[in-house]
């Protein structure tokens, strides 16, 4: 196997269960369905990432189960400002994502054990398979709206706190 079919196959393993759900009557995309309510009942938790220019305070949705991870923000057609969605993963690993079935560019923030940014993977292209990897184990990656990042001066490097995290 090629390397790029290797991390491939590591990714799919990684992110089994990455599918689109069944077909609804309330799809407004193709293949694409509005957050539901399995989506609503993520625990939120107060998240902040120390930059050069400040702190910047986020409330992001925690996707703490493999069921939650999978989905991710998978069909949102959104992410408003100040949110997003933190990934934890125990014990640190190296770890990709893809953006099937993702409608909307993200920022993928890779955070490293000692909760500073390893990381980031800027306006990520929607609905495709490439990996986006890390580079290095992480213990968590965040996703916020496409291209927030660097207006926000959140840069490698910084440091993330949220409750739980490794600094938190």
């Amino acid at each position: 196997m090629t390397r790029r079919a290797l991390r491939l196959a590591a990714a799919l393993v990684l992110l089994a269960g990455c599918q689109a759900p069944p077909p609804s009557s309330a799809q407004t995309l193709p293949g694409a369905q509005p957050a539901v309510a399995d989506q609503a009942s993520l625990r939120r938790v107060p998240l902040t990432i120390v930059t050069a220019r400040g702190t910047r305070r986020f409330q992001v949705e925690l996707a703490a189960s493999s069921e939650e991870q999978a989905r991710g923000l998978m069909f949102r057609t959104n992410v408003p400002k100040g949110t997003g969605m933190l990934f934890p993963m125990a014990p640190a690993r190296p770890a990709a994502f893809w953006m099937k079935n993702t409608l909307i560019p993200l920022d993928i923030i890779f955070v490293r054990p000692d909760g500073t940014i390893a990381r980031i993977a800027a306006n990520t292209a929607p609905e495709t398979l490439d990996l986006v990897e890390s580079g290095e184990p992480v213990v968590a990656v965040l996703e916020i709206a496409g291209g927030s990042a660097a207006p926000l001066g959140i840069a490698e490097g910084n440091r993330v706190r949220w409750p739980g995290g490794p600094t938190g």
